[in-house]
């Protein structure tokens, strides 16, 4: 630019020093004319170079960049670097390109990039094959025009892909895909389809293994435990020295008892999808029961409080609902020392309904907290079978929750206690007309 300048300056200065030469040699009309002569042909050359800048816009192409004279030479030279840079960038980023489509075509699973309208931008041929989708033809198109499942729409209207969402193919027989969104850039999104059939005959396999295993060892072990039992209350058909064997088969067959009872309602929970009833439930009437049953299991061994809110009721299942929030009390009771207090409180917390246990029990590590609704899994074995637990309560409080749109939330510090809430969505929550607000809190 500094050349572009200096070049200019001294053109200027020569067509001046001209002039002034003519005017004093001949006229000023003759300095005028040949000043004017000069700036027009000043401007025409910039005008001719400036067509010739046009002309090889629209056809861009260095082969055929003009030379230009003077200062253009200059503006060419520059433009000419400018478009090589340009066009080495745009190699790399079209080779890049390039190998990102060779990978992603590679790629098992399916892949869509949508952009912010959820119009689809590119897919892989997986996509293809699991979404019935053309490249060549639906580039541009809504992928809510292509997938027409009210549950995938109503997951990409949501808005919410922590979780992915599973679909029976409409295309392809016997086969089930796990699909998710995953948001990035600015306002693009990417859809991941997976076949996961093969293992979902495998979980099929497993659920119906455990659940006919679990359903043939209720006779025998009921059987067995039936004839302890009257073994144990038959007055001298059990010696002294052999009673404290008799006692404990009648412990573990109990032990083995609850195990298969336990298996089959949570094979019957996993294969059961939708909810058997979905009724109003009187929350009253249900955390009586659970005070009741907490009462019985305590013995007098603890402080059990209850607060609740009798104007919010809910809606589901009463028989698992009943499971789901008993299994939480009797969980704290089991792991609180003697001596110890249990609270119990079902309110509201913002928009959602909330129950909560909160004991005063030993608490557990934070280590433990993400894997205890995990079958069979247990922070201290020893205690669990002191407990009489079975591993799986916590895994069917999940599977109940999730099955009314709820989660269970945990929080728990080692040495002070722990508590267990389940939290239920504005959707299910009914608010009672003509009720109190709030119940005041009950002791046993």
């Amino acid at each position: 630019m500094h050349d572009i300048r200096w070049r200019a300056f001294w053109l200027g200065f020569l067509l001046v020093t001209v002039s002034l030469v003519v005017w004093a040699v001949v006229d000023e009309i003759a300095a005028l004319l040949v000043f004017g002569v000069g700036v027009v042909l000043y401007l025409t050359t910039h005008l001719y170079w400036i067509h010739q800048l046009l002309q090889w816009f629209n056809k861009p192409d260095l082969a055929t960049m003009p030379l230009g004279t003077g200062i253009w030479e200059d503006v060419f030279a520059a433009i000419y670097h400018q478009q090589r840079r340009y066009s080495r960038s745009q190699t790399q980023l079209s080779s890049a390109l390039d190998r990102f489509r060779h990978a992603a075509s590679a790629l098992p699973d399916g892949v869509v990039l949508l952009n912010g309208h959820d119009l689809i931008e590119w897919c892989n041929p997986p996509a293809e094959r699991h979404l019935g989708l053309s490249m060549k033809q639906d580039v541009g198109q809504p992928i809510s025009y292509l997938v027409r499942s009210s549950d995938f729409i109503s997951y990409l209207d949501s808005h919410d892909y922590t979780d992915p969402i599973k679909l029976k193919s409409w295309r392809l027989a016997d086969t089930t895909l796990e699909l998710q969104v995953i948001p990035f850039g600015v306002n693009q999104k990417l859809l991941i389809s997976r076949d996961i059939s093969q293992l979902e005959k495998v979980e099929h396999m497993r659920r119906d293994f455990i659940a006919n295993v679990s359903h043939e060892l209720r006779t025998p072990l009921t059987v067995v435990g039936g004839f302890l039992e009257t073994l144990s209350d038959m007055d001298g058909a059990v010696p002294d020295s052999t009673r404290s064997y008799f006692d404990m088969m009648q412990e573990q067959t109990g032990r083995m008892r609850r195990l298969v009872e336990d298996l089959l309602t949570l094979s019957q929970l996993e294969n059961s999808p939708t909810i058997p009833q979905d009724t109003e439930i009187d929350i009253n009437a249900l955390l009586s029961m659970v005070m009741n049953e907490a009462r019985g299991l305590s013995n007098d061994r603890h402080t059990i409080t209850l607060e609740a809110d009798t104007t919010l009721n809910l809606t589901g299942a009463l028989e698992e609902l009943h499971s789901a929030l008993g299994n939480l009390v009797s969980n704290a009771i089991r792991y609180t020392p003697t001596g110890g207090s249990i609270h119990i409180s079902w309110k509201t917390r913002g928009t959602d309904g909330v129950f909560s246990v909160k004991d005063t029990g030993l608490g557990i590590e934070q280590q433990h907290i993400d894997r205890l609704t995990e079958r069979f899994y247990r922070v201290d074995r020893s205690r669990s079978r002191e407990t009489g637990g079975t591993g799986l309560g916590l895994s069917i409080v999940k599977h109940i929750l999730t099955r009314h749109q709820a989660r269970l939330d945990i929080e728990s510090e080692f040495g002070k206690g722990s508590t267990f809430s389940a939290v239920f969505p504005k959707a299910r929550l009914v608010h009672k007309a003509n009720a109190t607000s709030n119940q005041p809190a009950h002791t046993a």
